[in-house]
């Protein structure tokens, strides 16, 4: 018999974070086909519509597999960049080695252009961002720009697929009717379809190799053609919905499913707290049990997705209880780390305060709903100094988002320092450089285990200080 101090795990489910292995490709060489219609073992013309951190990548793998792809962006500096075969995407292992050899085989182009794009294009990809608009409900400038700027090129045999996420009935309901004014009848002439992304900043190719891919169109015939494009240019399971509108809901339910998680998640640290254990032992014990799944509690939930999504199924079903409650948790956590530290040191004016990692996730240079923004916010409002670091944005970055630069290493005198991100850097903090230093707020829970001085206190999400493991003196 074994005795363990903590379950072991083949695949860490924690925080949905699982590294599955790439599918092997098995595609032969393609034909070009020209027009193409589906055969299998062929490739035509693909013009993908955005390409940013998601978009680049889908240009790469669709060329990688013999299709000729022309990018399509508003940008002129990333037009430019692509036709000159770099990527401007830093953060993607192995794309700026693809994005060059497709470019280097005349596979992969790029131009302002969307409708001369959709004209020479079989098919035609729309990536660009739908977010929030103050009212938290969804903003479709950039897609009904991008729709709009294809439309005068679409052509008999044309394939429209959306991967941006998309509200349940946008496929078939918003974008269906501009997609045809011109006269093309649907699933006939034009086939329109909604297949989302399911990618991971960091690790965009492997996913496209890993994930099964989801497509559901505006009928048959349009699933169908879908699908064999992506079966023809990706080394995952192609699984075909029964419409647009099941895969637009599939993705919604999933990128909720982990907002309410990681809201379950954060209201277990809260019980963690008052009862003076370790969440992270408790959750992981839970996660022994195969139908238990629980993720992380933090200080919220940033990015492009999670934060967003939830508000796309309550702007359809705004009665939707759970869903709103989890949105008003995770956000809420900052307000609850701004508490922690006033009863920590006190009133908050006049004190300096260091905040580590200003990105929604470490090692992703992205702000997109980072809890960095309303954390300096709220700091600054109850009369903090605020000072930050990110390793990966510039000291005019750091400034526009109102708080001070620090540099890593120098003498601060900083009395309170919170963690947003779990950047591995803080692991080499070193709390001498902080003479003032009174209290650290592990907003990550990845400073557990560094060794503070006697009278400066600590808590994480879960993890009060009388749960901190403390190193020998």
């Amino acid at each position: 018999m074994t005795v363990v101090a903590r379950p072991s795990q083949s695949a860490s489910l924690l925080g949905g974070a699982i590294s599955l292995p790439r599918n092997p490709c098995r595609h032969a060489p393609a034909r070009h086909a020209c027009p193409w219609t589906g055969e299998e073992g062929t490739a035509g013309t693909v013009a993908v519509v955005g390409a940013g951190k998601m978009g680049l990548p889908l240009c790469a793998q669709f060329a990688s597999h013999g299709w000729r792809v022309i990018a399509v962006d508003v940008q002129p500096a990333v037009v430019a960049a692509i036709n000159e075969g770099r990527s401007h995407v830093g953060e993607e292992p192995d794309l700026a080695e693809l994005v060059s050899r497709a470019h280097a085989q005349g596979l992969l182009s790029a131009t302002l252009d969307g409708g001369a794009a959709a004209r020479e294009a079989d098919v035609v990809v729309l990536i660009v961002p739908v977010m929030l608009d103050p009212d938290h409900q969804p903003d479709y400038r950039y897609m009904d720009a991008a729709v709009a700027s294809i439309t005068d090129g679409l052509h008999e045999g044309s394939t429209v697929i959306f991967e941006t996420t998309l509200p349940i009935g946008d496929t078939r309901g918003r974008y269906l009717p501009r997609l045809v004014a011109g006269g093309l009848l649907a699933d006939e002439q034009l086939f329109v379809a909604f297949s989302p992304e399911r990618l991971f900043s960091g690790a965009a190719l492997r996913n496209l190799n890993t994930y099964p891919k989801l497509v559901g169109g505006v009928g048959a015939p349009s699933t169908a053609r879908a699908a064999a494009f992506y079966d023809g240019v990706l080394d995952a399971e192609i699984v075909a919905m029964s419409s647009a509108e099941a895969a637009e809901f599939s993705k919604l339910a999933d990128t909720t499913y982990r907002d309410v998680n990681i809201a379950l998640a954060n209201e277990f640290a809260r019980v963690a707290d008052r009862v003076g254990v370790d969440v992270g032992e408790v959750i992981a014990a839970a996660n022994s049990q195969p139908y238990s799944h629980v993720h992380v509690p933090g200080l919220g939930v940033g990015g492009h997705c999670i934060p967003v999504y939830p508000h796309f199924l309550l702007a359809g079903a705004p009665d939707l209880e759970l869903v709103a409650l989890a949105r008003r948790v995770n956000d809420g956590q900052v307000g609850r780390a701004v508490r922690a530290v006033e009863l920590a040191v006190g009133a908050l004016v006049g004190q300096p305060i260091l905040v580590l990692g200003l990105t929604y996730r470490e090692g992703v240079k992205e702000l997109a709903y980072s809890r960095a923004v309303p954390l300096i916010e709220h700091l600054m409002v109850a009369g903090a100094r605020v000072l930050a670091y990110d390793p990966l944005l510039s000291d005019e970055e750091i400034s526009r988002l109102g708080a001070t630069p620090w540099r890593w290493g120098e003498p601060s005198a900083a009395r309170v320092i919170v963690t947003q991100t779990a950047d591995p850097t803080w692991r080499d903090l070193d709390p001498a450089w902080f003479p003032e230093l009174a209290f650290l707020y592990d907003g990550r829970n990845s400073l557990a285990a560094l060794p503070l001085p006697p009278g400066i206190g600590y808590q994480g999400v879960g993890l009060p200080p009388g749960a901190r493991p403390r190193p020998a003196s």
